[in-house]
């Protein structure tokens, strides 16, 4: 697998001339732990992580300061052909908790984070299941009415059905969770744990 792959765009970045306020609004806004810093032909020129944050807060930086002023440089980036293993090692290594993914010119194309490498560890199924068990706990009043089960994207739910308008509801609802290819009913009872 290569960081095209699982990376995330589009990426919220930055100019160098980026005023630090603005910058640690989007980081906390979005979520994220770093925002590339780009150019006008958006290369990456460096980045400005949540630590060049804080750094900059406890050593008295003017916030209306521009982000080329905190920003570590040079950049760390991979490529979009990078495998996600190199990117692993390399983010594990160096303590960090996204690299910007680049193209053969040098242009931002993504942003691997550390919850990107880990989504390849969750199969699909185990996704599947975990969504569709949360729907059918919240549709049945949090009362364990059916058991899940998934295998490869096929979903079984076995368990106690009111009439036929609610095992159509359960199926559509089943239908709903991305990965779904076909849906199965049974009557029996769920098991206990």
């Amino acid at each position: 697998m290569k960081a095209r792959d699982i990376m995330t765009r589009p990426v919220v970045r930055v100019g160098p001339t980026t005023p630090v306020r603005e910058a640690i609004v989007l980081l906390t806004e979005h979520r994220v732990a770093a925002l590339p810093v780009v150019g006008e032909d958006d290369a990456v020129l460096g980045v400005f992580t949540e630590a060049d944050a804080l750094r900059g807060g406890f050593t008295g930086a003017a916030p209306e300061a521009p982000v080329a002023t905190m920003m570590t440089t040079p950049a760390e980036t991979v490529r979009l052909d990078t495998d996600i293993t190199e990117i692993a090692r390399r983010m594990l290594g160096d303590r960090r908790r996204s690299i910007p993914v680049v193209d053969d010119d040098g242009v931002l194309a993504g942003i691997v984070s550390r919850r990107d490498l880990l989504c390849p560890l969750v199969r699909r199924d185990d996704s599947i299941f975990s969504h569709l068990n949360a729907l059918l706990t919240d549709y049945g009043g949090h009362r364990d009415r059916w058991a899940v089960s998934v295998t490869g994207g096929m979903v079984t739910i076995r368990g106690t059905f009111t009439d036929e308008a609610e095992r159509r509801v359960v199926t559509a609802l089943a239908k709903t969770v991305h990965g779904v290819i076909d849906v199965e009913l049974g009557e029996e009872a769920p098991a206990r744990t």
